[in-house]
Protein backbone atom coordinates (compact mmCIF):
# COMPACT_ATOMS: atom_id res chain seq x y z
CA UNK A 1 0.00 0.00 0.00
CA UNK A 2 1.20 3.68 -0.81
CA UNK A 3 2.23 6.03 1.76
CA UNK A 4 -0.93 7.00 3.84
CA UNK A 5 -1.82 10.71 4.40
CA UNK A 6 -4.25 11.17 7.11
CA UNK A 7 -5.18 13.98 9.96
CA UNK A 8 -4.46 13.37 13.45
CA UNK A 9 -7.96 13.81 14.11
CA UNK A 10 -9.41 12.21 11.22
CA UNK A 11 -10.48 8.20 11.36
CA UNK A 12 -10.40 8.19 7.70
CA UNK A 13 -7.24 7.66 5.94
CA UNK A 14 -5.77 8.09 2.21
CA UNK A 15 -3.73 5.37 0.57
CA UNK A 16 -2.39 7.60 -1.48
CA UNK A 17 0.45 10.49 -0.53
CA UNK A 18 -1.17 13.99 -2.26
CA UNK A 19 2.27 15.54 -1.93
CA UNK A 20 3.53 12.95 -4.70
CA UNK A 21 3.86 14.14 -8.01
CA UNK A 22 2.08 12.53 -11.23
CA UNK A 23 -0.93 10.37 -11.33
CA UNK A 24 -2.07 8.72 -8.61
CA UNK A 25 -5.18 6.08 -8.07
CA UNK A 26 -6.46 5.40 -4.17
CA UNK A 27 -8.89 5.09 -2.00
CA UNK A 28 -10.13 7.37 1.43
CA UNK A 29 -10.72 4.71 3.59
CA UNK A 30 -13.79 4.86 5.54
CA UNK A 31 -13.27 2.63 8.69
CA UNK A 32 -17.26 1.50 9.51
CA UNK A 33 -18.14 -1.96 10.84
CA UNK A 34 -21.16 -3.20 9.79
CA UNK A 35 -22.48 -6.50 8.60
CA UNK A 36 -21.43 -5.88 4.78
CA UNK A 37 -17.68 -4.49 6.13
CA UNK A 38 -16.99 -5.96 9.54
CA UNK A 39 -13.34 -5.50 9.61
CA UNK A 40 -11.82 -3.77 6.84
CA UNK A 41 -13.51 -0.27 5.23
CA UNK A 42 -16.06 0.90 2.68
CA UNK A 43 -13.42 2.78 -0.15
CA UNK A 44 -13.99 6.31 -1.12
CA UNK A 45 -12.34 6.02 -4.66
CA UNK A 46 -9.52 9.36 -5.06
CA UNK A 47 -7.78 10.38 -7.98
CA UNK A 48 -4.61 12.86 -7.60
CA UNK A 49 -3.01 14.76 -10.45
CA UNK A 50 -0.27 16.80 -9.43
CA UNK A 51 2.53 18.71 -12.04
CA UNK A 52 4.71 21.71 -11.40
CA UNK A 53 4.19 23.54 -8.86
CA UNK A 54 1.15 26.09 -8.86
CA UNK A 55 -2.62 26.35 -6.97
CA UNK A 56 -4.71 23.33 -6.14
CA UNK A 57 -8.26 22.40 -6.54
CA UNK A 58 -10.41 19.84 -4.91
CA UNK A 59 -13.07 18.80 -7.74
CA UNK A 60 -16.19 16.35 -5.93
CA UNK A 61 -18.88 14.75 -7.23
CA UNK A 62 -21.73 12.03 -5.51
CA UNK A 63 -22.22 14.28 -2.26
CA UNK A 64 -25.75 12.94 -2.96
CA UNK A 65 -25.76 9.09 -4.36
CA UNK A 66 -28.46 9.73 -7.02
CA UNK A 67 -26.76 12.46 -8.86
CA UNK A 68 -24.80 11.50 -12.13
CA UNK A 69 -23.89 14.00 -14.35
CA UNK A 70 -21.10 15.64 -12.47
CA UNK A 71 -19.66 12.29 -11.44
CA UNK A 72 -19.59 11.55 -15.42
CA UNK A 73 -17.93 14.93 -16.36
CA UNK A 74 -15.45 14.38 -13.27
CA UNK A 75 -14.36 10.88 -14.87
CA UNK A 76 -13.91 12.45 -18.60
CA UNK A 77 -11.38 14.99 -17.05
CA UNK A 78 -9.54 12.27 -15.11
CA UNK A 79 -9.04 10.44 -18.42
CA UNK A 80 -8.40 13.72 -20.07
CA UNK A 81 -5.52 15.30 -18.08
CA UNK A 82 -1.80 14.35 -17.73
CA UNK A 83 -0.09 15.93 -15.20
CA UNK A 84 2.81 16.86 -17.17
CA UNK A 85 0.38 19.76 -18.56
CA UNK A 86 -0.54 20.87 -15.17
CA UNK A 87 1.06 23.84 -13.18
CA UNK A 88 -0.34 22.66 -9.69
CA UNK A 89 -2.51 19.76 -8.25
CA UNK A 90 -6.22 18.45 -9.31
CA UNK A 91 -8.12 16.33 -6.57
CA UNK A 92 -11.47 14.17 -7.71
CA UNK A 93 -13.55 12.38 -5.98
CA UNK A 94 -16.01 11.46 -8.48
CA UNK A 95 -18.18 9.86 -5.90
CA UNK A 96 -17.49 11.24 -2.26
CA UNK A 97 -20.84 9.41 -0.43
CA UNK A 98 -19.96 6.47 -2.33
CA UNK A 99 -21.80 4.33 -0.30
CA UNK A 100 -24.88 6.27 -1.50
CA UNK A 101 -23.75 6.55 -5.00
CA UNK A 102 -23.74 2.65 -5.07
CA UNK A 103 -27.07 2.23 -4.32
CA UNK A 104 -27.85 5.46 -6.27
CA UNK A 105 -29.37 6.71 -3.05
CA UNK A 106 -29.40 10.65 -1.64
CA UNK A 107 -28.58 9.89 1.79
CA UNK A 108 -25.82 7.06 2.91
CA UNK A 109 -27.59 3.07 3.22
CA UNK A 110 -24.73 3.30 6.33
CA UNK A 111 -26.69 5.74 8.37
CA UNK A 112 -29.26 7.09 6.80
CA UNK A 113 -27.56 10.91 6.32
CA UNK A 114 -27.25 13.55 3.81
CA UNK A 115 -23.83 14.36 2.99
CA UNK A 116 -24.87 17.64 2.52
CA UNK A 117 -26.18 18.47 5.38
CA UNK A 118 -23.68 17.04 7.47
CA UNK A 119 -20.98 19.58 7.73
CA UNK A 120 -18.54 20.17 9.73
CA UNK A 121 -19.10 16.81 10.79
CA UNK A 122 -17.52 14.87 13.36
CA UNK A 123 -14.37 12.45 13.46
CA UNK A 124 -16.29 10.14 16.54
CA UNK A 125 -19.60 10.66 14.35
CA UNK A 126 -21.06 8.11 12.36
CA UNK A 127 -19.81 7.11 8.06
CA UNK A 128 -21.12 10.68 6.90
CA UNK A 129 -20.05 12.78 9.47
CA UNK A 130 -16.74 11.14 9.17
CA UNK A 131 -16.42 11.61 5.44
CA UNK A 132 -17.67 15.55 6.13
CA UNK A 133 -15.17 16.02 8.63
CA UNK A 134 -12.36 14.91 6.58
CA UNK A 135 -13.41 16.90 3.89
CA UNK A 136 -13.57 20.04 6.33
CA UNK A 137 -10.77 19.23 8.40
CA UNK A 138 -7.78 18.07 5.72
CA UNK A 139 -8.89 18.38 2.63
CA UNK A 140 -10.49 21.92 2.33
CA UNK A 141 -6.95 23.04 4.34
CA UNK A 142 -4.87 21.93 1.36
CA UNK A 143 -6.13 23.67 -1.46
CA UNK A 144 -6.93 27.06 -3.40
CA UNK A 145 -10.29 26.22 -4.63
CA UNK A 146 -12.78 23.97 -4.70
CA UNK A 147 -15.70 22.81 -6.75
CA UNK A 148 -18.77 20.57 -5.90
CA UNK A 149 -20.90 18.95 -8.63
CA UNK A 150 -24.54 18.45 -7.80
CA UNK A 151 -27.81 17.36 -10.35
CA UNK A 152 -31.39 17.20 -9.10
CA UNK A 153 -31.18 13.60 -8.61
CA UNK A 154 -34.14 11.13 -8.96
CA UNK A 155 -36.44 13.64 -7.62
CA UNK A 156 -35.94 16.61 -9.17
CA UNK A 157 -34.47 18.75 -12.40
CA UNK A 158 -32.66 21.70 -12.38
CA UNK A 159 -31.66 24.25 -14.42
CA UNK A 160 -28.19 23.95 -15.04
CA UNK A 161 -26.47 26.53 -13.21
CA UNK A 162 -23.64 27.62 -11.09
CA UNK A 163 -23.97 28.26 -7.57
CA UNK A 164 -21.68 30.75 -5.84
CA UNK A 165 -21.86 31.68 -2.04
CA UNK A 166 -21.94 35.09 -0.24
CA UNK A 167 -20.54 35.96 3.17
CA UNK A 168 -18.15 37.65 5.26
CA UNK A 169 -15.63 38.74 3.38
CA UNK A 170 -15.61 40.65 -0.39
CA UNK A 171 -12.18 39.30 -1.29
CA UNK A 172 -13.66 35.61 -0.61
CA UNK A 173 -17.47 36.66 -2.39
CA UNK A 174 -15.54 37.77 -5.31
CA UNK A 175 -13.37 34.90 -5.81
CA UNK A 176 -16.67 33.06 -5.53
CA UNK A 177 -18.58 34.56 -8.39
CA UNK A 178 -15.24 34.69 -11.01
CA UNK A 179 -14.94 31.24 -10.48
CA UNK A 180 -18.83 30.73 -11.45
CA UNK A 181 -18.36 32.78 -13.83
CA UNK A 182 -15.66 31.02 -15.50
CA UNK A 183 -17.28 28.13 -14.89
CA UNK A 184 -19.53 29.29 -18.17
CA UNK A 185 -23.22 28.32 -17.46
CA UNK A 186 -25.71 31.27 -18.25
CA UNK A 187 -27.33 31.17 -14.70
CA UNK A 188 -25.59 31.70 -11.33
CA UNK A 189 -27.65 30.70 -8.40
CA UNK A 190 -26.38 33.10 -5.96
CA UNK A 191 -26.40 31.52 -2.13
CA UNK A 192 -27.18 34.38 0.14
CA UNK A 193 -29.54 33.94 3.83
CA UNK A 194 -30.92 31.24 2.89
CA UNK A 195 -27.28 29.01 2.40
CA UNK A 196 -27.66 25.60 4.39
CA UNK A 197 -24.38 26.12 6.70
CA UNK A 198 -24.19 22.05 6.83
CA UNK A 199 -23.14 22.19 2.75
CA UNK A 200 -19.65 22.07 1.31
CA UNK A 201 -20.49 25.43 0.01
CA UNK A 202 -20.24 26.28 4.11
CA UNK A 203 -17.73 24.53 5.09
CA UNK A 204 -15.17 25.70 1.77
CA UNK A 205 -16.34 29.51 3.31
CA UNK A 206 -15.67 28.70 6.80
CA UNK A 207 -11.85 27.43 5.21
CA UNK A 208 -11.75 30.66 3.77
CA UNK A 209 -11.46 28.72 0.22
CA UNK A 210 -12.91 30.00 -2.82
CA UNK A 211 -16.03 27.17 -3.68
CA UNK A 212 -18.47 27.20 -6.51
CA UNK A 213 -20.90 24.20 -7.29
CA UNK A 214 -23.43 23.39 -9.74
CA UNK A 215 -26.83 21.95 -10.69
CA UNK A 216 -26.59 19.68 -13.60
CA UNK A 217 -30.39 19.01 -14.32
CA UNK A 218 -30.99 15.76 -13.12
CA UNK A 219 -33.87 12.92 -13.19
CA UNK A 220 -31.75 10.23 -12.10
CA UNK A 221 -29.81 9.52 -15.06
CA UNK A 222 -26.76 11.31 -17.04
CA UNK A 223 -27.96 13.84 -19.30
CA UNK A 224 -25.28 13.98 -22.28
CA UNK A 225 -25.42 17.29 -23.39
CA UNK A 226 -25.52 18.51 -19.56
CA UNK A 227 -22.24 16.38 -18.98
CA UNK A 228 -20.93 17.71 -22.03
CA UNK A 229 -21.00 21.40 -20.50
CA UNK A 230 -20.17 20.16 -16.71
CA UNK A 231 -16.55 18.93 -18.39
CA UNK A 232 -16.08 21.97 -20.64
CA UNK A 233 -17.48 24.18 -17.09
CA UNK A 234 -14.26 22.04 -15.15
CA UNK A 235 -11.77 22.86 -18.11
CA UNK A 236 -12.72 26.37 -18.36
CA UNK A 237 -11.91 27.22 -14.32
CA UNK A 238 -8.59 25.52 -14.40
CA UNK A 239 -7.57 27.56 -16.97
CA UNK A 240 -9.20 30.53 -14.43
CA UNK A 241 -6.83 29.48 -11.82
CA UNK A 242 -3.77 29.21 -13.87
CA UNK A 243 -3.73 25.36 -13.08
CA UNK A 244 -4.05 24.44 -16.86
CA UNK A 245 -1.77 26.57 -19.85
CA UNK A 246 -3.92 28.98 -22.02
CA UNK A 247 -5.74 31.88 -21.67
CA UNK A 248 -9.00 32.47 -19.09
CA UNK A 249 -11.99 31.69 -21.01
CA UNK A 250 -14.14 34.43 -22.23
CA UNK A 251 -16.68 35.86 -20.28
CA UNK A 252 -19.90 34.31 -20.56
CA UNK A 253 -23.22 36.87 -20.06
CA UNK A 254 -24.76 35.62 -17.18
CA UNK A 255 -27.67 36.27 -14.95
CA UNK A 256 -27.76 36.37 -11.33
CA UNK A 257 -30.64 34.39 -9.12
CA UNK A 258 -31.19 34.00 -5.52
CA UNK A 259 -34.10 32.63 -3.31
CA UNK A 260 -35.62 35.25 -1.89
CA UNK A 261 -38.11 33.30 0.42
CA UNK A 262 -38.71 29.97 0.71
CA UNK A 263 -42.67 30.42 0.50
CA UNK A 264 -42.32 31.88 -3.08
CA UNK A 265 -41.74 27.95 -4.10
CA UNK A 266 -44.46 25.59 -4.97
CA UNK A 267 -44.86 22.60 -2.33
CA UNK A 268 -47.99 19.96 -2.42
CA UNK A 269 -50.08 20.86 -0.30
CA UNK A 270 -51.56 16.84 -0.17
CA UNK A 271 -50.76 13.05 -1.08
CA UNK A 272 -51.37 13.13 -5.03
CA UNK A 273 -50.73 12.62 -8.53
CA UNK A 274 -48.97 16.12 -9.47
CA UNK A 275 -49.89 17.08 -13.29
CA UNK A 276 -46.72 19.13 -13.83
CA UNK A 277 -47.70 22.39 -15.70
CA UNK A 278 -44.02 24.50 -15.31
CA UNK A 279 -40.47 23.73 -16.15
CA UNK A 280 -37.32 24.55 -14.89
CA UNK A 281 -35.73 27.43 -16.98
CA UNK A 282 -39.50 29.06 -16.90
CA UNK A 283 -40.12 32.51 -16.23
CA UNK A 284 -43.65 32.84 -14.34
CA UNK A 285 -46.46 35.60 -12.92
CA UNK A 286 -48.00 35.63 -10.21
CA UNK A 287 -51.16 33.57 -10.37
CA UNK A 288 -49.71 31.43 -13.51
CA UNK A 289 -50.60 27.88 -13.18
CA UNK A 290 -47.78 25.39 -11.78
CA UNK A 291 -50.24 22.17 -11.49
CA UNK A 292 -52.74 20.18 -10.74
CA UNK A 293 -53.04 17.85 -8.07
CA UNK A 294 -55.24 14.62 -8.47
CA UNK A 295 -56.58 12.00 -6.36
CA UNK A 296 -57.11 8.67 -8.66
CA UNK A 297 -57.60 6.57 -5.63
CA UNK A 298 -60.41 8.68 -4.69
CA UNK A 299 -62.11 9.94 -7.91
CA UNK A 300 -65.06 11.93 -6.25
CA UNK A 301 -62.70 14.25 -4.45
CA UNK A 302 -62.22 17.49 -6.44
CA UNK A 303 -58.71 18.38 -8.19
CA UNK A 304 -56.45 20.99 -6.86
CA UNK A 305 -55.01 23.97 -8.55
CA UNK A 306 -51.66 24.83 -7.65
CA UNK A 307 -50.39 28.57 -8.87
CA UNK A 308 -47.63 30.91 -8.20
CA UNK A 309 -47.49 33.27 -5.05
CA UNK A 310 -45.17 36.06 -6.96
CA UNK A 311 -43.68 36.58 -10.62
CA UNK A 312 -39.82 34.72 -10.44
CA UNK A 313 -37.67 32.20 -12.13
CA UNK A 314 -38.23 27.80 -11.78
CA UNK A 315 -34.94 27.16 -10.64
CA UNK A 316 -36.30 23.47 -10.81
CA UNK A 317 -38.93 21.17 -10.89
CA UNK A 318 -39.88 18.12 -9.30
CA UNK A 319 -39.70 14.54 -10.85
CA UNK A 320 -42.04 12.35 -9.61
CA UNK A 321 -45.62 11.93 -10.60
CA UNK A 322 -47.12 10.76 -7.19
CA UNK A 323 -46.49 13.61 -4.55
CA UNK A 324 -46.19 13.43 -0.70
CA UNK A 325 -47.67 17.01 1.44
CA UNK A 326 -44.65 18.77 1.59
CA UNK A 327 -43.00 17.25 -1.47
CA UNK A 328 -40.97 20.30 -2.98
CA UNK A 329 -42.53 21.17 -6.68
CA UNK A 330 -41.23 24.22 -8.35
CA UNK A 331 -38.47 26.03 -6.65
CA UNK A 332 -38.65 29.66 -7.35
CA UNK A 333 -35.97 32.25 -7.29
CA UNK A 334 -35.83 36.22 -8.07
CA UNK A 335 -33.84 37.97 -10.59
CA UNK A 336 -31.05 39.94 -8.57
CA UNK A 337 -29.78 43.35 -10.32
CA UNK A 338 -26.85 43.38 -12.93
CA UNK A 339 -23.66 43.49 -10.58
CA UNK A 340 -24.52 40.63 -8.17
Amino acid sequence: MANTFSAQTSRLHLTIDLDAPGRQVGDLMLKWSDNTVPLGYHPIPVISLRGKPGPSVLVLGGTHGDEFEGPTAIMRLADRLNPVQLSGQVILIPALNTPAFQTSSRVSPLDGQNLNRAFPGDSDGGPTAMIAHFVETVLLQRVDAAIDLHSGGKASVFEPCTLAAQGDGADLIAANLELARAFGLPLIWVLGAHNDNRSVNAAAARAGVPMIAAELSGGGGVDPEVTDLAEAGLMRCLKHLGILPGDPPDPVPTQSVEIADPMHSIYATADGLFDRRCAAGQQVNQGDLAGTLHFPAEPERAAVRLTFPVTGHVLAHGNRGLVRRGDLLALVAQPLPEGR
